[in-house]
């Protein structure tokens, strides 16, 4: 048996659909499990012992009708038994209709009847800590005859990647007998970044540990704008902050990131990939996105989110996304964060 599984866009989504794997290859051991994603998703995929292989869609075959039919053939060649559609947008939709599979699962639309042998429908509430991020995913699995049960997504590691983060930390400056917190300084996009004066303010709570260590997490690009939330902090503040340490390849991030006390700041890709590694997560959540669909795990102390509709219920609904942040003051959440900083960090 062939079974493949698509899930592109974003790493924190790619990252999630991994859940997948592991249930199918319990289910099905002897099957041969592919994935089909974006290239630069790889990283948060190598080394998964339930997939066998990584299909990457490329930039310049999806940009191209040529190369794209070219694909969707090399595709078919796999005589595949079994599709997954996590995607569910029309060139995933394409894919699996043209694949030859005989069962091809995807989410219920007004268009995919047509396309999917098997379409399940997303629930509107969430059932469980693994909210519906993860709980959608796992619908797919129901045509299969898969019930439901949690489980959480992993990164695999090496030893020797966990060794060569360490001495690059020390090549930084770092010392590994004190305690590291890496912050997610700026979300992938303005409508998903803290403000960096609140952000700042959030810093300089952190940095009140004695002999705490802090690094930053930004998309390259962002360099400039995470300058200016590092000038924004106090200077006893910006004495504990590496601001020169960053790690640009993304494996070398998350070895990095396995070795920190815990990751705090904007909800992104981030942080999904710091609970994958089993590492404490604090998550700002933009006003943009639902916290219920995306809290996975929460438990109040080794991963607690907080946003803004947890303290304002009735916001008024001509307020702009950066009207919502202004009421979003640090000072609402300073309780939770210093809680999640005794039981975490500073032990």
């Amino acid at each position: 048996m062939k079974i493949l599984v698509i899930q592109k866009k974003k790493i924190g989504d790619v990252l999630i659909s991994t859940v997948l794997f592991e249930i199918l290859k319990e289910k099905f051991p002897s099957a041969e499990i592919h994935y089909l994603i974006y290239e630069n998703s790889s990283a948060v995929v190598q080394n998964n012992p339930n997939i066998d292989k990584i299909v990457i869609l490329k930039e310049q075959v999806k940009n191209s009708l040529f190369k794209f039919i070219y694909f969707l053939f090399e595709i078919r060649k796999e005589n595949y038994d079994i599709i997954i559609d996590c995607y569910g947008k029309p060139n995933s939709v394409l894919i699996s209709a043209l694949s030859g599979a005989a069962k091809k699962i995807g989410f219920k639309k007004g268009y995919t009847d047509f396309f999917y042998s098997d379409t399940v429908q997303r629930t509107k509430e969430s059932f469980s800590v693994a909210k519906k991020a993860i709980e959608h995913r796992m619908l797919l699995l129901e045509p299969l005859g898969i019930s439901f049960r949690l489980v959480s997504p992993k990164i695999y590691l090496s030893f020797d990647e966990i060794e060569n983060a360490k001495k690059s930390l020390i090549n930084g400056g770092l010392n590994l007998d004190f305690p590291i917190v890496m912050i997610s300084a700026l979300g992938s996009n303005d409508i998903k970044t803290y403000p960096k004066q609140y952000m700042s303010k959030v810093i300089d709570e952190i940095a009140k540990i004695e002999n705490i260590q802090i690094i930053f997490n930004y998309i390259p690009f962002q360099k400039e704008k995470a300058e200016e939330l590092f000038f924004l902090c106090k200077a006893e503040t910006q004495k504990k902050i590496f601001f020169n340490f960053y790690e640009e390849n993304l494996r070398n991030f998350l070895a990095v990131t396995s070795l920190c006390k815990a990751l705090i700041g904007n909800e992104g890709g981030a942080t999904n990939m710091a609970k994958a590694l089993e590492i404490p997560t604090f998550t700002i959540f933009s006003p943009t996105v639902p916290k219920e669909d995306w809290n996975i795990f929460e438990n109040q102390n080794t991963n607690i989110s907080v946003h803004v509709n947890d303290y304002f219920q009735n916001i008024n609904e001509n307020f702009s996304v950066e009207q919502e942040y202004l009421l979003f003051e640090p000072n609402l959440f300073y309780d939770k964060l210093r809680h999640f900083i005794n039981y975490n960090v500073d032990k």
